[in-house]
């Protein structure tokens, strides 16, 4: 079945601003007259939110990175086959809280996970569906950090919040080297601004690339 929807994907380090960016979108395309399924990853399908809650957890067993990694893909797996290509052949708008860009990002240029490894497993739980649209939302990591443990407050970090800062300095690059080799696709944001700058520069990314085809 051909796919008639649209697919935007929200990407960054943490505390770069995704979910709020995730529901400027979403209110976009919705003022838009779209039909709008707004997700995340890992996640959006409940077999695909145990999976999270698994990459998530801090346990006494040390997840092994190719563990994270197929686990990463499982999840994706399954919420492409039964949340968003579903969503899309309906021809929703599917906004998502992460995508392929941050395994390639995180797991990738992070741990040090081999590109090749990466892009055969990501073709795999794919099944062709791709972003028309990522927003990188991008900022220096001590500000990013800042404003994740300021959001967090008492409540404890994840796995992957208890990284080092390093971890996140190599995220960040490795992000920046995406969004650099796949422009047409990929549109930065400066998510060091204030909120409302933020979103002003979504919604006019969004007018160029959606207005006009309407």
């Amino acid at each position: 079945m051909t796919m008639h929807g649209v697919f935007v994907t929200i990407e960054g380090i943490e505390g770069a601003g995704k979910s709020t960016a995730v529901s400027c979108v979403a209110e976009w395309f919705t003022e838009h007259g779209y039909d709008v399924l707004c997700s995340r990853e890992p996640g959006g399908t409940p077999v695909a939110e145990d999976i999270r809650r698994i990459l998530l957890t801090s346990t006494e067993e040390e997840l092994a990175e190719p563990a994270e990694l197929l686990l990463m893909f499982a999840a994706r797996a399954q919420h492409v086959a039964r949340g968003i290509r579903p969503a899309l052949e309906a021809g929703r708008v599917v906004v998502c809280d992460r995508f392929t860009d941050s395994t390639r990002a995180y797991q990738g240029a992070g741990r040090g996970i081999d590109s090749g490894v990466i892009e055969s497993l990501a073709a795999y739980a794919e099944q062709g569906v791709r972003p028309d649209l990522t927003l990188l939302l991008d900022l220096p990591v001590e500000i990013g950090m800042a404003r994740a443990s300021a959001r967090r407050g008492t409540s404890s970090k994840d796995r992957f919040e208890r990284e080092a800062h390093a971890f996140f300095e190599r995220i960040r690059a490795g992000f920046l080297r995406i969004a650099a080799a796949d422009t047409a696709r990929i549109c930065l944001v400066d998510a060091s601004a204030p909120i409302e700058r933020v979103q002003a520069q979504i919604r006019a990314i969004l007018d160029d690339r959606f207005e006009t085809a309407r």
